[in-house]
């Protein structure tokens, strides 16, 4: 594995629970997290099924689980959060979030 100088992973990922290609992001300084690969498809079940697990433990209602993976830790899985707006959160999946 390696990475290029935009900070992309050479390696193409895609998610188990929708198929699609998993996009590179770069994580805040403070996470340590550097390069992590992230399912942004707002319609995959991973993302539309997890807000209700959230908020079970306690968790703002508007938070969900993206599937994520980490490059430099073999490509390990792991539930990244994430915010969805009031406003987008019961439209259709197309069209937003639709975390509840």
């Amino acid at each position: 594995m390696s990475f290029n100088t935009y900070d992309t992973c050479d390696e193409e990922r895609f998610c188990p629970h929708c198929g699609q290609k998993l996009e590179s992001w770069i994580g805040p300084p403070e996470t340590m997290w550097g390069l992590i690969l992230v399912c942004n498809n707002n319609s995959c079940s991973y993302f539309l099924n997890s807000g209700e697990t959230v908020e079970s433990y306690g968790g703002h209602p508007n938070l969900s689980f993206r599937y994520a993976e980490d490059p430099e830790n073999n490509f390990e899985c792991f539930n990244l959060l994430s915010y969805c707006p009031d406003e987008l959160k019961n439209k259709e999946p197309e069209g937003g979030c639709n975390c509840g």
